[in-house]
């Protein structure tokens, strides 16, 4: 196994998730947003309130397109799936996995959505808008998916390991 690279929308466990599998396997851990953050020195909203949303998924798309891993666990932002350079990159370096939660679950788990840098490409979108343009692109860029309702973190953690085979 070469990554795991995890996608998802916000609040699905990604980071979190991601760290505790790194661990558990023996990977190491990239979080692609702080990534980004350490480059632009400024916090994701930050960037999204000052260079606009389609700004940031350049920037985006730029270093998750320049990455390089190997044994990893890859935590990406929720809105990588709009760059098509970076995902046919992202899955050349390992195993693509979805995290999927409900809307109704995304939306018990973001409390913040503003303060978390999550991208809203139009003005006035709805998380459930949201939530219907990046499900579809999840799906298409996924090597598997596993399905987070109800699972605690340890049993999501488990749950990736046996999507990837580990």
């Amino acid at each position: 196994m070469k990554n795991i690279i995890l996608i998802g929308m916000p609040a699905s466990g990604k980071s979190t998730a991601g760290v505790l599998l790194a661990k558990t396997v023996g990977y190491g851990f990239i979080d692609s947003d702080l990534l980004i953050q350490n480059q632009q020195k400024r916090l994701l909203c930050e960037i999204i309130e000052r260079e606009g949303a389609e700004k940031f998924i350049e920037i985006e798309e730029n270093v998750n397109g320049a990455l390089w891993a190997e044994r990893c666990v890859v935590a990406t932002g929720g809105s990588v799936v709009y760059g098509e350079r970076a995902m046919k990159h992202l899955k050349e370096l390992g195993t693509v996995v979805y995290l999927e939660l409900s809307l109704a679950e995304v939306e018990r788990r973001l409390k913040n959505i503003a303060r978390r840098g999550v991208v809203m490409r139009r003005q006035g979108e709805t998380l459930a808008e949201l939530y219907a343009e990046r499900a579809p692109l999840y799906e298409k860029y996924a090597d598997a998916t596993v399905a987070c309702d109800g699972l605690g973190l340890e049993e999501t953690v488990r749950a990736i390991a046996a999507a990837v085979g580990l």
